[in-house]
């Protein structure tokens, strides 16, 4: 979804209920509309502005009848919110607030659904070329910029209609004699997808844009890589989905056994004011993550370096927390509200809490980038399912504009 405003997305969920009350101060719709930032298109006010009206609302929360102006309500309760590849924010779920919130995705949300993204104009340069999430999903989850596609696992709410042609299972079914279910694929395509190495190989293929996916005809590694690509699934929505205690996936944040990135005494972040980190560093030397006068222990090389596409991921997380949140103005060049100044005026204990979930996950995802590689280029060099296979047994969901996939000249599948 596009929220087209910024002040309704924070790191922390109180900020939002501030910013709401502010809003709620001002006296007339064209004061509410300097903190509210309305939707202009060709100079005039469009979809969003604080005095519309809107008779529906997302799906699972209440219809407010009234303008933003006129409503006296409480401000929706923020909920979770994917906003960047292994950033987790909050947002108000609030249709009158959000530009273009897809109302599609918000009726597929669940407890089972699992939300894959990727570019589709554009294409990845490095690392993994798609990333999952259980929390719906902002344009540029997967980056920051360019956009993307959001490819859902599941096309309803009760999570029992498949995101994918039944007679895609069904024929991988009779080609691998064994049944293969949607979160078998999922997982399949994780494995593949979700990895450094599958960029690498096939980036001179990627600069036409869209995933394909070498999709083997191997039993044994089909059902190797459904493994793989379940713990990466599980990694990604930090233990929400695809839990199994017996697998060594426990429901929870993921967690590091042996030496894990840990916060020591004389390494506690600043919580006061006066010290609130505006700086993020590494010494590799010691293996410490410095934030500001605090440090982190345990946090090797490669997670430091962890980037997709390009985007470093704990520079842009730490973007969105540190004292100083200032951004370039972009887009119709509009400042940004005035409501995005009221922040925390110190580092939070949540936001300590979450760095360590994201720098458990990363250090785990590294963990398993060897395997990946190996897995794939063992699938790679086996037998495998080509387009014209899976085209001829009617088990391939083309595209609409089927010489655009022609055009790229891939022999694996474009899975979605």
């Amino acid at each position: 979804m596009m929220p087209g405003r910024t002040w309704i997305i924070a790191p922390d969920r109180e900020t939002l209920l501030k910013r709401w009350e502010k809003l709620k101060t001002a006296k007339t719709p064209g004061q509410m509309d300097e903190l509210f930032t309305p939707h202009i298109r060709d100079g005039e006010l469009g979809d969003r502005f604080s005095a519309k009206e809107i008779t529906d609302a997302l799906h699972g929360f209440p219809v407010r009848p009234s303008s933003v102006f006129d409503d006296k309500e409480p401000c929706n309760a923020p909920i979770r919110f994917a906003y960047r590849s292994f950033d987790r924010q909050w947002i108000i779920p609030d249709k009158r607030l959000i530009n273009q919130a897809n109302p599609k995705l918000w009726e597929l949300m669940s407890q089972k659904q699992v939300f894959l993204t990727a570019l589709s104009r554009t294409s990845p340069l490095s690392g993994p070329a798609l990333t999952a999430s259980s929390l719906l999903p902002d344009i540029d989850h997967y980056k920051g910029s360019f956009g993307g596609r959001v490819f859902p696992l599941w096309s309803d709410e009760k999570a029992m209609q498949p995101n994918i042609k039944p007679a895609l299972l069904k024929f991988l079914h009779e080609t691998l004699g064994k049944p293969v279910g949607p979160e078998d694929l999922l997982s399949y395509v994780a494995s593949v997808g979700a990895n450094p190495a599958y960029t690498a190989r096939f980036q001179a293929d990627l600069s036409t844009p869209g995933l394909r996916i070498p999709l083997t005809a191997d039993p044994l590694l089909f059902q190797e890589a459904v493994g793989l690509g379940r713990r990466i699934l599980w990694l990604h929505t930090f233990g929400e989905r695809f839990t199994d205690p017996a697998a060594n996936r426990p429901a929870g944040p993921p967690r590091v056994q042996v030496s894990p990135p840990t916060v020591p005494l004389t390494g506690r972040i600043p919580s006061e004011p006066e010290n609130f980190p505006d700086t993020l560093d590494y010494d590799a030397a010691k293996c410490r993550l410095l934030v500001g006068h605090g440090y982190i222990e345990n946090v090797r090389p490669s997670v430091w370096a962890y980037g997709i596409s390009g985007k470093h991921v704990l520079s842009q997380w730490f973007s969105y927390r540190r004292k100083s949140r200032e951004r370039p103005v972009i887009g119709d060049r509009r400042p940004p509200s005035k409501l995005n100044d009221i922040q925390p005026d110190h580092w939070l204990p949540e936001y300590t809490a979450e760095l360590l979930n994201v720098l458990n996950v990363l250090t785990l995802l590294v963990e398993l980038e060897p395997a990946q590689a190996d897995l794939l280029e063992r699938i790679c060099a086996g037998p495998l399912l080509s387009n014209d296979t899976l085209s001829a047994a009617g088990a391939l969901a083309l595209p609409p504009k089927q010489e655009k996939l022609k055009k790229a000249k891939s022999k694996h599948p474009k899975l979605f």
